[in-house]
């Protein structure tokens, strides 16, 4: 059974840091590609930040030079760290795991909940 397990958000002040874990059981780690993701209230869910089996990361320009996206394959984690944030980075932000294998196979996280305010 796959389980993406998400932690570290909060409430932080605007300018804070935060750092998200999601530590995956169930899956072949290092072969998968993972990403973050978030839904604000009323939006549609958005890429954040990706990385790559082979360590290739992707961010959106709304969260580049501010998140750090990396994983630690001996933990089966990847983490978003998370610095400069703003309210518009409010949201519920969610794990992704995805891999080809002819088809395409991706699991999500519960999400865990980010609050930017003072």
């Amino acid at each position: 059974q796959v389980q993406l397990v998400e932690s570290g958000g909060g409430l932080v002040q605007p300018g804070g840091s935060l750092r998200l874990s999601c530590a995956a059981s169930g899956i072949i780690f290092s072969v998968y590609d993972m990403g973050w993701y978030r839904q604000a209230p009323g939006k549609q869910r958005e890429l954040v930040a990706t990385i790559t089996s082979n360590k290739i990361t992707n961010y959106a320009d709304t969260v580049k030079g501010r998140f750090t996206i990396s994983e630690d394959n001996a933990k089966n984690t990847v983490y978003l760290q998370m610095t400069s944030l703003n309210s518009e980075d409010t949201a519920v932000y969610y794990c992704h795991a995805e891999r080809w294998l002819g088809v395409r196979l991706d699991h999500w996280g519960q999400g865990t909940q980010v609050t930017v305010s003072s």
